[in-house]
């Protein structure tokens, strides 16, 4: 089991829940864009949110928008020492900053310093493209040197009395950020932050974080996630929900399954779904419920007994069923209408 720390109000390690987090892509002096996307994103499911601070001209909006998030806020720093500093000063919840890009020792012990004094966790993140000279060139495997990189800066740590420390190693490549998160988790108990840097596009994207992100939970290893995509902030929040509901690893979550479709599909299907999902997604739950969409009599019930309701469609029906047994016959027409109705009183 790994350490407990804090990111303001969300416990990360122990036995707490894996948290979700994402970063703003608004400009940082733009506070009312900045808290705008924040909230959106705790809408959609967002625990924590990191917000960068590239330079001096950050600083005083950062505080507003600590202040006003309805979430933790961590500040992503790099270089600038001076601008960790202040951060801590100005409320950050967290820092994430990569010790060796920050500047001399004597400037990352002002910040341990601070941080202690604050009770402000730090993330030490080094990611591929970011080893230190002196580990790249000396170690074959890059999963192994990014260890070693994060180790000599977790000894420095603690040996400046730092503990309250969560790490992440991420590369744009899903095989070596799995291998050095399986080293990294035998080295050390802090809580580990997964992700995998750099994915891409929605698409390309989601399938390598749900592959790193996944192997790594199958083995029972993360703390807290983030999906990196190079799109809208809220898809990340969305597919982290999809791959922690895929572990059975979120409480009071919605998971539908459907069938593929094939040619004894007499309805849309797709469409279907679609719309069911939506209007799912607005109910707050208070518990875990499995939903059924099949397509026809061959897929549901009978592959969908453990749905705590579904519904499978023929030429002219649509039977809604609870646990594997029928309970109602309805018109195709009406099918989504009484599955939700059904679902909100479930």
């Amino acid at each position: 089991m790994k350490r407990e720390i804090f990111v303001g109000n969300v416990g990360i390690g122990g036995n707490y829940n894996i948290s979700i987090q994402s970063m703003t892509s608004t400009k940082t002096e733009d506070v009312q864009s900045t808290l705008n996307q924040i909230i959106d994103l705790q809408e959609e499911g967002c625990e924590i949110i990191r917000v960068a601070i590239t330079d001096r001209s950050s600083l005083n909006p950062f505080k507003q928008i600590v202040k006003e998030s309805p979430i933790p806020v961590i500040a992503d720093i790099q270089f600038d020492s001076y601008l960790a500093l202040k951060s801590i000063e100005n409320g950050a919840n967290g820092i994430r900053i990569n010790p060796g890009n920050i500047g001399s020792k004597e400037k990352l012990k002002e910040i341990l310093k601070l941080a202690n004094q604050k009770k402000v966790p730090i993330r030490i993140g080094v990611n591929s493209g970011s080893i230190e000279t002196k580990y790249k060139n000396h170690i074959s495997s890059k999963s192994e040197a990014m260890v070693e990189s994060v180790m000599d800066k977790v000894k420095f740590f603690e040996d400046n009395d730092f503990f309250n420390i969560k790490i992440s190693l991420k590369s744009s490549n899903v095989k070596e950020t799995v291998q050095a998160y399986r080293i990294i988790d035998k080295k050390c108990d802090y809580p580990l932050h997964l992700g995998v840097t750099e994915t891409g596009t929605f698409f390309s994207g989601a399938i390598k974080s749900a592959i790193g992100i996944g192997s790594l939970l199958l083995d029972g290893i993360g703390n807290t996630i983030r999906v990196s995509l190079t799109e809208d902030p809220i898809k990340e929040i969305q597919v982290a929900k999809e791959i922690l509901k895929a572990f059975g690893l979120r409480k009071n979550e919605l998971e539908i399954i459907s069938c593929p479709t094939c040619s004894r599909t007499t309805v849309n299907l797709i469409s279907i779904v679609k719309e069911v999902e939506k209007r799912l997604n607005k109910i707050k739950l208070n518990k875990k419920i499995k939903v059924a969409i099949m397509g026809c009599e061959v897929n549901g019930p009978g592959e969908a007994k453990a749905a705590d309701i579904g519904i499978a469609f023929s030429k002219k029906r649509g039977y809604i069923f609870k646990k594997g047994e029928m309970i109602e016959i309805i018109n195709p027409d009406k099918a989504i209408n009484r599955l939700v109705e059904l679902i909100e009183k479930l």
